[in-house]
């Protein structure tokens, strides 16, 4: 750091200091001038949160523990925000306190940090600690405040130097969505002049909206990949199932079928690109018979001469089918289809059943129909 001489209009070099040097202490002097102007510790952040209310010095309310938190305060969003302040060097063990007393004060409920904060106030001016909430949130009431929800505790560091392995685990835990900072404190003298200055350097300022936008994006991912893995596993499980029971059932067009962990199994009715699709689905099953090959007039072809007959098929079908067409898309279809619980697996024994009566119908009132018109058809559709 420099100090700026205005009428020789030159820099003068600060010197860099320790606390040591200097005679400061941790408890006496860098937690009181952080408690007393908590904004220092925010224009370091730089982030948004303008101001933190602390509530509490040497907390030690951990019940069977004799372990004491250097600062507790509260951010702009109601959350609990754990301190931990050291000075020239910041240890190796402050990341597993941290984390400790962070794990201690997730439990915390808004009547306790209320009465934690109202000792606070009592042994340093006095003041209503409800009243002091509401006000730094911008609330009119106390029932209105929520307070410490969920597991969104945040904890700063505070050191003149962090080893290694601290940093390593900052950084680690941030890319676990726990909110973990570094505040770097560096005591400067000029003359007999005394400074500090405080700096964010986990994350640093110019990454922090960055390295925030990116943690959510990978939690959606890593949600998403979770829920399609999870989905992946169901459908493997049930069409196992499934093919088993086709297999039994004396359907011989599956035997050489595996199980996918895709929504859907299809057999082929020996006509190319036409099959007998089963659709497996979280709120619905279907048997879809499919006429999809590789030129859509063709597909179009089939399906109107099918559809001509439609009142016919589906008194032999016993129930109305849907006809999709597709005029946008190559494949048509005939569709039959039922609302299921399909991830509940007791449901599974009759969702089974069900495609297994209907895919017979299926192939029963059609198969051979198409057999005969794709016999009858020249390519490009039509005969």
């Amino acid at each position: 750091m420099f100090q700026i001489d205005r009428s020789s209009n030159r820099l003068s070099k600060l010197e860099r200091t320790t606390f040591a040097e200097v005679g400061f202490r941790e408890r006496e002097h860098l937690q009181e001038w952080l408690a007393a102007m908590p904004d220092a510790l925010c224009e370091a952040m730089s982030e948004g949160q303008d101001s933190l209310l602390i509530i509490q010095k040497e907390f030690d309310g951990f019940d069977g523990t004799r372990e004491r938190l250097d600062l507790l305060a509260l951010d702009r969003s109601g959350q609990l925000v754990v301190i931990e302040n050291k000075l020239d060097d910041s240890g190796r063990d402050v990341v597993w306190q941290a984390l400790k007393y962070a794990a201690y004060c997730s439990s915390l409920k808004k009547a306790e940090i209320v009465a934690i904060f109202q000792q606070y106030l009592d042994r340093n001016g006095g003041g209503d600690a409800a009243v002091r909430i509401c006000e730094f949130l911008g609330e009119d009431a106390l029932d209105e405040v929520v307070l410490n929800d969920g597991t969104n505790q945040r904890i700063v560091f505070i050191a003149a130097n962090f080893r290694r392995e601290v940093t390593a685990t900052v950084l680690w835990l941030r890319d676990h969505q726990i909110d973990a900072r570094c505040i770097k404190v560096v005591p400067y003298k000029f003359g007999e002049e005394l400074f500090i200055d405080l700096q964010q350097v986990i994350p640093t300022p110019e990454a922090a909206d960055y390295m925030i936008r990116m943690a959510e994006k990978d939690s959606e991912e890593k949600s998403a990949k979770g829920a399609q893995r999870w989905s992946h596993q169901m459908r493997l499980e049930y069409w196992d199932q499934a093919l088993e029971a086709l297999r039994s059932a004396g359907l011989e067009r599956w035997q050489n079928i595996s199980p996918s962990r895709d929504n859907w199994i299809n057999s082929s009715i020996g006509v190319s690109g036409c099959t007998l699709t089963l659709i497996f689905l979280r709120h619905e099953i279907r048997v879809e018979f499919q006429l999809n090959r590789s030129n859509p007039d063709e597909n179009k072809w089939l399906f109107d001469r099918l559809v001509e007959k439609r009142e016919k098929y589906e008194e032999a079908f016993g129930c109305e089918l849907e006809w999709r067409r597709m005029d946008d898309r190559k494949v048509s279809m005939i569709v039959c289809k039922t609302p299921v619980q399909g991830y509940s697996k007791e449901n599974w024994s009759d969702m089974i059943a069900w495609l297994i009566d209907h895919y017979k119908k299926m192939d029963e009132v059609f198969s051979e129909q198409v057999r005969q018109l794709a016999s009858r058809m020249k390519p490009g559709g039509g005969i």
